[in-house]
């Protein structure tokens, strides 16, 4: 046979696009393309040319190498239409001719001189099976689905052999939404495709459309498992699409199927032993399996983040109780919690606020009363202890506040910082404005205005 350089080698290696071009040319040739074992067996050389050694004892298989080997070794002079044809093709054509669109080329009928009378049926049945086929197709396009189904039943019944008719007859199914049925006819189609070597391509198709009806049915499990088999088969984009929009549905529906109020509140008595005993690990992890359990149950998440700022998980404390407090923002317990959160991260302004914001909704709360005391000692006193370090650290942390950000923008709070350097008078008298007073009170409690 010759290697990478040998009779075959010309035109980009065995079986290649200008080789099989040049097969199709020659009606010797032809008959044996429009077979599909050969085709298929083609097409596995193709993916795979170690396998031609094991292709050698199929007669098609041997006639169409040794009729290549002639192509390309010149052949008998008189025989050689190939040769013909391609110089036909290749000689100078008028400027009209080669303006003009291409004439399509007329289907040859295939030789059957040299095929046995069951040779000839099964090529008969298969001739019948295509139009059979393609009158379902148009059946199917006119939405005439149960005359298309019948039309796809008539064609496996002639050549059962196609899996083709398979996943056409599948694709009518989906439509009627008779999802189960559709799965197993995919399924069918790929076992078919498999025992007689169908395109990896139309497998792929198959196990992506079972897909499709596996989800219409929520077996988002099953849709999963049919997608990961097509990829397998042959990669599509299109289905690793599906396959991530069905992993992300099923962590969302195994997540809804896991609540349980009842199983959550046990998981949060769990969590309040191991609390009491110190145990703080083992107390995040029962408050977190009682968050999935109850995800909108706000004193939960406010226990979480009581455990977290135990085992110093200061940031994940604070968006435990950030989101409490959007569950139920008028959970006073909550507003203490952030306020004594904020107050550990030096965030002064924040807890302040956060203070009086559970003050407003309960007066008499102890946690908030205590907690604003706190702050405002540490605000007013607090920053005597701290190295010039910590206190650019401070006012570098409240910079990248928002709210502190807006009021450094504002060109009336930019007037009044600048008189209350250069005209402490109309600083003053600024500082009349409660609204004014609360924002300069904010700037200080974040430590970027500094009293002495």
């Amino acid at each position: 046979m010759g290697g990478s350089g040998g009779a075959f080698g010309a035109g980009g290696g065995l079986f290649s696009p200008a080789m099989m071009a040049q097969m199709a040319l020659n009606p010797k040739l032809r008959p044996l393309l429009n077979d599909p074992q050969v085709m298929g067996k083609i097409k596995m050389i193709q993916q795979n040319p170690n396998l031609l050694p094991t292709m050698m004892s199929d007669p098609k298989m041997m006639q169409l190498l040794t009729a290549m080997m002639g192509a390309e070794d010149g052949g008998d002079e008189e025989g050689d239409s190939t040769r013909s044809s391609a110089a036909t093709t290749n000689r100078p054509t008028s400027s009209k001719a080669a303006a003009s669109e291409p004439e399509p080329m007329e289907e040859v009928e295939e030789d059957w001189s040299d095929l046995t009378p069951a040779e000839r049926e099964k090529k008969e049945a298969q001739k019948k099976a295509k139009l059979e086929k393609e009158r379902g197709n148009e059946l199917y396009k006119a939405k005439q689905l149960d005359e298309a189904l019948e039309a796809y039943d008539a064609a496996i019944a002639l050549d059962p052999t196609n899996m083709t008719f398979y996943n056409n007859k599948a694709a009518v199914l989906f439509t009627q939404k008779k999802y189960q049925e559709c799965v197993d006819m995919c399924l069918q189609a790929v076992a078919i495709g498999k025992e007689h070597m169908g395109p990896f391509e139309d497998r792929a198709k198959a196990y992506a459309r079972a897909a499709k009806a596996y989800q219409k049915m929520k077996d988002i499990g099953k849709a999963i498992e049919m997608c990961q088999e097509a990829q397998l088969e042959s990669y599509d984009a299109n289905t690793q699409r599906l396959l991530k929009t069905l992993e992300l549905e099923k962590k969302k529906s195994d997540a809804q199927s896991y609540q349980d109020d009842a199983k959550a509140e046990e998981a949060k008595q769990q969590g309040n032993e191991h609390f009491r005993a110190q145990d703080w690990a083992k107390a995040v992890q029962c408050y977190e399996d009682a968050v999935k359990r109850a995800p909108k149950n706000a004193p939960i998440r406010n226990n979480l983040a009581a455990a977290l700022c135990k085992v110093m998980d200061f940031s994940g404390a604070q968006r435990q109780i950030e989101t409490a407090i959007e569950i139920d923002p008028k959970y006073v317990k909550a507003w203490a919690r952030k306020g004594d959160i904020e107050m550990v991260m030096k965030e002064y302004h924040k807890a302040m606020d956060s203070y009086k914001h559970g003050l407003e909704l309960d007066p008499d709360n102890t946690a908030c009363k205590d907690g604003l005391r706190k702050c405002s000692y540490q605000i007013q006193m607090g920053r005597q202890n701290m190295t010039d370090d910590e206190k650019k650290e401070q006012a570098a942390h409240a910079m990248a506040d928002p709210q502190i950000q807006a009021i450094l923008q504002d060109p009336v709070m930019q007037q009044v910082l600048k008189d209350l350097g250069e005209n402490p008078a109309a600083g003053q008298q600024a500082m009349a404005d409660p609204l004014v007073r609360e924002k300069i009170n904010k700037l200080i409690a974040a430590g970027i205005i500094e009293t002495r």
